[in-house]
């Protein structure tokens, strides 16, 4: 723990712990975010962030209401009430905060899940005990987020002497992918039953895969789509205010300020929703590429 995350739980330790009760489910998500801190640290943490914006927020926006509105007890309200929602909506975010990181790690494992699957259930067919596949899984498999919780597993199994049944349900337990909680579920009551853990790995991998394909084939046409966006609005429609300012400008004059738009469309503007398109598609891309 931090200088600062001390300094918050050595303020606010007791307000943190008697607020703690109504924040059960943030203490669940920390757990499944891997934050390594308590729910009455993080708690504090947050409590004297929200402090410290309100102290600093509450003179700035005085003063800046203060000189639009030039009338200071209103100003001061305004500014008292707007940090007040401010601070509460950062306390919000910070609340927020480690749902995103889950939403985050369950995407990796989803992108990576198909051919993880496949990469199990060819190890398993060589009727390895399931904790030698795992072991060879962690080793010389390229799925970095799927990987790191199979070495969890192992780790359980080797450095806290869980048995392999033990081990998966706390994987279970931790990890923030449906799917991937499906396929251990699915993996634990095989070896439970007794059945054949390679078949149920290869049709489970299947399933996986074909779900994998319907979603390239869906990207395939917003792909599509924005690409004709793209071209519509932004080429088409920069080359058509290019033509258009010019014509204007031969016209009526102003050239100079013609000029001026004509440079922010073309070296600003484009570029700068040229490079959102992008982040769009990698951010929607299967695979994460």
């Amino acid at each position: 723990m931090g200088f600062y995350a001390r300094t918050a739980f050595r303020l606010f330790s007791k307000l943190s712990e008697s607020i703690s009760y109504y924040f059960t489910e943030t203490k669940t998500d920390l757990k499944t975010a891997r934050f390594k801190i308590s729910l009455q640290e993080y708690l504090s943490t947050a409590l004297l962030s929200c402090f410290i914006f309100f102290l600093v927020g509450l003179p700035v926006l005085s003063c800046i209401f203060v000189f639009i509105f030039e009338k200071f007890v209103f100003s001061f309200a305004a500014a008292f009430g707007l940090s007040i929602l401010l601070a509460a909506l950062l306390f919000y975010v910070f609340l927020t905060y480690p749902k995103i990181i889950i939403k985050e790690k369950a995407k990796k494992l989803d992108k990576n899940l198909p051919f993880a699957s496949l990469y199990l259930s060819t190890v398993s067919g060589s009727k390895l005990p399931l904790h030698e596949v795992f072991k060879i899984f962690s080793k010389f498999s390229g799925y970095k987020a799927i990987t790191e919780e199979v070495n969890l597993i192992n780790q359980d199994m080797e450095m806290f002497g869980f048995d392999i049944n033990t081990a998966i349900e706390r994987a279970i337990e931790r990890s923030p992918s449906k799917n991937f909680k499906e396929l251990l579920w699915g993996i634990l009551s095989t070896i439970m039953a007794g059945g054949d853990l390679a078949l149920y790995l290869k049709e489970k991998s299947k399933t996986f895969i074909s779900e994998y394909r319907r979603t390239l084939y869906e990207y395939s046409h917003t792909l599509s789509l924005y690409i004709e966006v793209y071209l519509t609005v932004i080429i088409l429609g920069t080359i058509f205010f290019t033509i258009l300012t010019a014509i204007i400008s031969a016209i009526g004059g102003a050239a100079t300020n013609i000029i001026f738009l004509q440079f922010v469309m073309i070296f600003l503007l484009v570029p700068a929703v040229s490079v959102l398109f992008i982040i769009l598609i990698r951010s929607t891309t299967p695979g994460g590429e």
